[in-house]
């Protein structure tokens, strides 16, 4: 049926245009290669997909939950009790014990010491510091009146009357071998410039305009020819796969059912036939000829031994009694006192001669 359809839409896509006689050429023989390699390896894929689950429900998750309660067993519950019980309460007695004996004498000692004796000192190095500012400033206006009329009055003289006239008339000087090298330099670059262009520019040219150029126009056309075509096998390749795969998937189905039902014929329903025939019929008659009987036995002699633990029981408490009686005697009987209380009114009965109809 795949092969029906897969030859109608390669001929709808030769009616249309779509595809051509390579498609439809590659497609078949790519298909068969791609689903006798990939049968095997969905089978081989299927059967660890199934021993992966079973591995991780039957073995992984119950080893992982022990292995977790151990860890926790063995690493963070006593972590967590040494951490709440000893070094919490250790925690907070060194950051006490810290507070009282280095931050409290740290803060008066400052308070008291440091802070007066930081602003005297503040104090003297602002006076000695005006001081200073005083005579500095009486020095610097000596200093700068010598260095004005000493180096600054006769530097601009000789920079004003002697090296500027000097400068400009290098200045003109240099212009003028500037001009005359600029020249030469331009015939020169203007004599290799034609020379270059004559003897490499053109040639190369024409050898990029007529021989480069239709060259690579035709390796650019096989190029394309050869990409469509492995884009062709590509593409075909990949849909050989896909479709390869859910072959395999039907397949490997097939297979597995067939191996269930065959493991069903062969162990489990003789199991279940030897199950049913067999040992239920002989667990019955074992049950009816031996153990019913057997806990009516037992019933019975529990039965007898508790009517004989409770008789010896009475006997024992009889002796006891007995025993009593002939070394302190008859227990004395409790004696009525009179409270001085009228005694109750006795209650009407058939034989009075008076009920509550003829009370009155």
């Amino acid at each position: 049926m795949e092969l029906e359809k897969s030859g109608g839409r390669a001929a709808g896509g030769a009616a249309g245009g779509g595809e051509g006689c390579l498609v439809t050429a590659i497609r078949l023989p790519v298909r068969i290669v791609v689903l006798v390699l990939v049968v095997p390896v969905r089978m081989l894929w299927d059967a660890l997909v199934v021993s992966g689950r079973w591995l991780d429900e039957a073995l992984l998750r119950p080893v992982g939950r022990g292995l977790l309660w151990l860890a926790r067993a063995v690493f963070v519950w006593p972590l967590v009790g040494l951490w709440r019980y000893l070094l919490a309460p250790l925690g907070q007695l060194a950051l006490w014990l810290g507070k009282v004996l280095i931050v409290a004498p740290a803060a008066w000692l400052y308070r008291w010491v440091l802070t007066p004796v930081g602003r005297g000192v503040v104090w003297l190095v602002r006076g000695i510091g005006t001081v200073l500012a005083a005579v500095g400033a009486g020095v610097y206006a000596v200093l700068a009146w010598l260095v004005r009329y000493l180096v600054v009055v006769p530097a601009a003289w000789l920079y004003r009357w002697v090296l500027t006239p000097a400068g400009h008339a290098i200045a003109w000087c240099a212009r003028g071998v500037a001009w005359a090298v600029a020249m030469v330099v331009r015939g020169v670059g203007t004599a290799l410039y034609w020379i270059t262009r004559v003897l490499f520019v053109l040639p190369a040219l024409a050898v990029w305009r007529w021989l480069l150029v239709p060259a690579g126009r035709a390796v650019m056309w096989l190029l394309r020819g050869v990409g469509t075509v492995l884009t062709v096998i590509g593409r075909e390749i990949g849909d050989a796969l896909g479709h390869a795969w859910r072959v395999a998937a039907h397949i490997s189905l097939v297979v597995g059912r067939f191996l269930a039902t065959l493991f069903r014929w062969i162990f489990v329903e003789p199991v279940r036939w030897v199950y049913r025939s067999v040992l239920t019929p002989v667990g019955h008659a074992v049950r009816d000829a031996v153990l019913r009987p057997a806990a009516r036995a037992a019933r019975s002699v529990g039965r007898a031994t508790r009517q004989a633990l409770a008789s010896a029981r009475e006997s024992v408490r009889q002796a006891r009694a007995d025993f009593r009686r002939m070394l302190f005697g008859e227990p004395r009987k409790p004696q009525l006192t009179d409270r001085g209380e009228p005694p109750a009114r006795r209650a009407r009965t058939l034989g009075g001669r008076t009920t509550a109809l003829t009370k009155d």
